[in-house]
């Protein structure tokens, strides 16, 4: 069994949006200031027709007063004592690795000797930010979400803000209850991998970011693939191998993506001058049991066929198990290729050859977008469309190749 190769790539080009600049425009660090308690001066009270005289008595009251109230150190404090701004100050305690390390290192000696915690919650008032994230995705058991969700949460992290991730499981209800969150201000924008924008009453522009998936709103920035054009690549593969019975597991006809994908197949089949057969078609829902359904469909459709492309790997997954129960070896005389190059891909028997989507910078992407947003919401929405490469593996092979 050989290495997986990578073929084609950054073959997937972009013709769908216009490309976002390269560079990333980093949120700004906020200031933050802690609260000032101001010593409480304590009086003695006098007494008619009494006299207090002498140094025992004047301990005795100073014993017996209250203590003045301890006082908190303030940033510029901090800054004054260290020698640098307060704006160097807030950098070193938010953003520590754009700050020098003999600063940083100064003025985190003067914060453990004074003692002084940042007061967040003062800090978020002051900024009206929850610095909380919400990810809705359709599916959180399917494992191409993990490493997209994994991309947002770097860049959150790295730019003080966290990360609650919502299931909607398909559920407009679901995704109206978290996009109130925002308009009640429990959390400062959405980014969402399904191809709907929730309805957020608020003025301005939404702070909605939307990855993986195709949204038709013009003002909500997108990151994802080209998905015609990646499909593509993966059936000209197979007609390359000699395939001219290409079979198709198609995903969900609600989702922008399965669509593009089988638009994509059929492109490649006609570029190859091959016929598109109904019988070779058959659609499941992204999970691997819809996959092992639609091969069964196919097999009783009575139609061969020597190679078999689905719409995402988990189907494909479900193919390999259907086709094994028929007694078809993969690749010897069926070549499977998936698409997402989800982490079980490589391990499956035989390993799989499939189309990986960069699914780390995608969420990447999708967060730092969500970052200039909100930094600036006159940020002109962008349409960033990333490469994607077609992995081989041992799923596929040669037309006839094993066959004796």
């Amino acid at each position: 069994m050989g290495e997986a190769r990578r073929v084609f790539v950054s073959a997937v080009g972009s013709k769908r949006g216009r490309q976002g600049a390269p560079g990333q425009k980093k949120a700004k660090g906020q200031k933050a200031h802690g609260q000032k308690v101001m010593g409480q001066k304590v009086t003695g009270q006098k007494v008619a027709g009494q006299k207090v005289a002498g140094q025992n008595a004047k301990a005795k009251d100073a014993a017996m007063a209250p203590a003045p109230a301890a006082r908190v150190s303030t940033v510029k404090e901090i800054a004054a004592i260290a020698k640098v701004s307060v704006a160097t100050v807030s950098r070193a305690l938010q953003r520590p690795e754009i700050v020098s390390e003999t600063t940083r290192q100064r003025i985190h000696d003067v914060v453990k000797r004074l003692g002084y915690t940042p007061n967040a919650l003062a800090r978020n008032l002051r900024t009206a930010r929850t610095r909380l994230i919400v990810a809705l995705l359709p599916d959180i058991a399917n494992p191409f979400f993990s490493e997209v969700i994994r991309g947002i949460e770097q860049v959150a992290h790295e730019n003080g803000y966290s990360v609650l991730l919502g299931e909607t499981q398909g559920s407009l209800v679901r995704e109206q209850a978290y996009a109130d969150m925002v308009a009640a201000r429990q959390a400062d924008g959405i980014i969402t991998m399904s191809p709907r924008v929730p309805a957020i009453p608020i003025q301005g522009r939404l702070p909605v970011v939307n990855a993986c998936e195709y949204v038709k709103d013009g003002q909500v920035s997108s990151v994802y693939i080209d998905n015609v054009a990646a499909a593509g690549v993966a059936v000209d593969y197979l007609v390359m191998l000699g395939h001219r019975e290409i079979a198709f597991v198609a995903g969900p006809p609600s989702s922008p993506i399965s669509v593009d994908r089988e638009q994509g197949y059929r492109a490649a089949l006609q570029r190859a001058k091959l016929p598109a057969h109904a019988a070779l078609v058959a659609a499941g829902d992204f999970s691997i049991e819809s996959g092992e359904r639609a091969v069964e469909l196919l097999i009783a459709q009575g139609k061969p066929f020597t190679a078999l492309f689905c719409s995402n790997d988990e189907m494909a997954i479900g193919a390999l198990r259907a086709l094994s129960s028929h007694g078809l070896r993969v690749p010897e005389d069926v070549s499977v290729v998936g698409f997402d190059d989800i982490r079980f891909a490589r391990y499956t028997s035989p390993p799989l050859t499939t189309v990986a989507q960069p699914k780390n910078a995608l969420g990447r992407e999708a967060m730092s977008m969500m970052l200039e947003l909100l930094n600036d919401p006159a940020v002109p929405p962008r349409k960033r469309v990333l490469s994607a490469d077609l992995v081989v593996r041992a799923s596929t092979s040669p037309r006839g190749a094993g066959r004796g």
